[in-house]
């Protein structure tokens, strides 16, 4: 993976401080443009404006009308559906080179869940929608990782969101240089026990689905592989699901090490495992032995750097 390089990433607009929102104000986080913006270089779009809205408007919602979903000022009076409509056509071609993309929560375009839906009444009839701009990525983009930003506060699944980016960066390398079958099984290499933390379930399906490349046509097995690769990184990681897979690692260090690093690496992994320590820590003890016992297969392994050390994540599940 190149991580020296920016990633692109779309974003609403509103969240890097543009005054595009419906009251003219803004919803700038800080931690987009402070810490992600190092590596992520973002395309920013606000949906509202670019289906020709101004700012400011008036507030809108989403409505329920002959079983379809419209956006509409909330007093009624304007239907603002096909506008939008006729944006997402136009735009969402040219989002295909994006890796990523972090959305405004609780937006009649942009939020990715737990929208408002209303009735003619104006009373609210289920919370369960995404926002149109929202819904149309995830049918355009099935494999893009995407996230609002206020849920980006919580560590695991900030961690969840930043590794899924990473690994679909790598992926859309691969593609641009193109799908060859060594390409494909040395993708899966780099990425294995990421996918062994995330669920083991689908850890053991791909092994299987990679054994026989010329069973059928390459692209069909990489589009099987990846669509359930990316499925299983939605999973949160359980810290038994981490210490089963630093126990793996840890395996191939077990020849070349003393008994006392041994211990000390088995040490921090129980200490995690029992919320004393961080993740960094036992992962910290394992890329250490890694200098003592080289292994080449282990520092291939995305899991032990699956983004930039700096950026902090592991320090906080």
């Amino acid at each position: 993976m190149n991580s020296s390089a920016t990633i692109p990433v779309g974003i609403s607009a509103c969240l890097l401080g543009l005054e595009v929102r419906h009251d003219k104000g803004h919803k700038h986080s800080r931690y987009c443009t402070g810490v992600l913006s190092r590596y992520f270089q973002f395309r920013s779009l606000c949906p509202e404006m670019g289906a020709g809205l101004s700012a400011p408007r008036k507030a809108m919602h989403l409505a329920e009308q002959g079983g379809e979903l419209r956006m509409i000022t909330t007093d009624g009076r304007r239907d603002y559906t096909d506008l939008m409509q006729d944006f997402i056509t136009r735009t969402m071609p040219s989002l295909a080179p994006l890796r990523g993309y972090i959305l405004m929560a609780k937006s009649p375009s942009c939020g990715m869940e737990r929208i408002r839906v209303y009735n003619d009444d104006g009373n609210v009839q289920h919370r369960d929608a995404s926002g149109l701009f929202a819904a149309a990525l995830q049918t355009h983009y099935p494999l893009m990782p995407l996230e609002e930003e206020g849920r980006l506060n919580d560590d695991t699944l900030r961690e969840n969101f930043i590794e899924r980016v990473f690994l679909y960066d790598d992926w859309c390398q691969l593609r641009e240089q193109g799908l060859t079958a060594q390409r494909l099984i040395d993708f899966h290499s780099r990425h294995k026990f990421q996918l062994l933390a995330h669920c083991q379930k689908t850890y053991r399906q791909l092994g299987p689905l990679l054994s026989d490349l010329k069973s059928r046509p390459l692209e069909d097995i990489a589009e099987e592989y990846i669509h359930a690769l990316m499925v299983a990184m939605k999973k949160r990681v359980s810290r038994g699901a981490h210490v089963n897979t630093l126990q793996h690692l840890a395996g191939f260090l077990r020849e070349g090490l003393s008994d006392t690093d041994r211990a000390l690496i088995n040490e921090q992994i129980e200490a995690y495992l029992r919320e004393e320590v961080p993740l960094i820590v036992p992962m910290t003890l394992l890329r250490g032995g890694m200098r003592k016992v080289p292994q080449p297969y282990l520092e291939k392994q995305g899991y032990l750097s699956p983004y930039p050390d700096d950026l902090g994540l592991r320090n906080r599940v």
